[in-house]
């Protein structure tokens, strides 16, 4: 594997062992039954074990490549957990619900290029692993967005503002915040995407691609029979594609490389 996809992989890797500020993120959404065998809870537990397996594999793969400091990796994954994240939700399902829904489409793709670019380094094994965690993404994916498709159907200017309000803040990566031993909070986060987008493995159009695909499967551009302040909302989505795109093909993958401190 190049130095940029082991470090793409290894960050990957943080991301989803911080999984116990994702579970207990989810069992604080408002409005949802917190009861133990209620629907949810049920939900978020099927859902953590079937994510803990993900941080489990690729941790052993890494350990076994020889080829990571696994004492500042797992550093970086205990600051990870301690420092959280801001990812503009608050407690709103709305919001948490279309945030997943994205999230989970855009770690589909990282962990499907991922594999590709592990095929073709002659990495089969590796290649395997990442698929079939992309391809739980993918299914995780599908759950959230019909949380919000269902949600829609009885308050959609609500959700097409809450929608907005995300897309306005900007849909952050949940390791936003990650660091090594000696360096401020986020700013490995920078150098880790830095990475990702020489490689193609996630970039500013995919970004764009994944709001695309939200649009069409929400049929946000079809929505009727909403307040002033939905219909505001849902033109500011649809016209938000475009204008991306426009500030998305002007940037360059940037071509400083940088030195991780979890690579030996």
């Amino acid at each position: 594997l190049s130095y940029d996809l082991l470090a793409v992989l290894i960050g990957d890797t943080i991301t989803e062992e911080a999984l116990p500020t994702y579970e207990s993120w989810l069992t604080m959404v408002d409005d949802i039954s917190r009861s133990e065998q209620g629907g949810w809870m049920k939900w978020v537990r099927a859902w953590t074990a079937e994510e803990n397996r993900h941080g489990d594999l690729l941790n052993k793969y890494l350990y076994l490549s020889g080829r990571v400091d696994m004492r500042q990796m797992e550093a970086s994954t205990q600051y990870l957990i301690q420092d959280g994240f801001d990812i503009g939700t608050g407690y709103d399902p709305y919001r948490n619900f279309i945030y997943t829904s994205f999230q989970e489409l855009a770690t589909n793709v990282s962990h499907r290029r991922v594999a590709s670019l592990a095929k073709k380094s002659g990495d089969k094994l590796l290649s395997k692993i990442c698929g079939v965690i992309a391809s739980d993404e993918a299914r995780h994916a599908k759950a959230y967005k019909s949380f919000i498709s269902k949600a829609y159907e009885v308050d959609a200017s609500e959700v097409m503002i809450a929608f907005e309000d995300m897309m306005r803040k900007k849909i952050v990566m949940p390791a936003h915040f990650l660091r090594e031993i000696g360096v401020k909070m986020g700013e490995t986060f920078g150098h880790f995407t830095d990475a990702a987008q020489r490689l193609g493995v996630y970039t500013a159009v995919d970004y764009v691609d994944i709001l695309k695909e939200l649009i069409v499967d929400w049929k946000i551009e079809e929505a009727t029979d909403l307040t002033d302040s939905g219909e505001k909302a849902r033109d500011y989505l649809v016209a938000l594609p475009n204008r991306l795109l426009r500030i998305a093909d002007r940037m360059k993958a940037p071509g400083l490389e940088y030195k991780f401190s979890w690579i030996l």
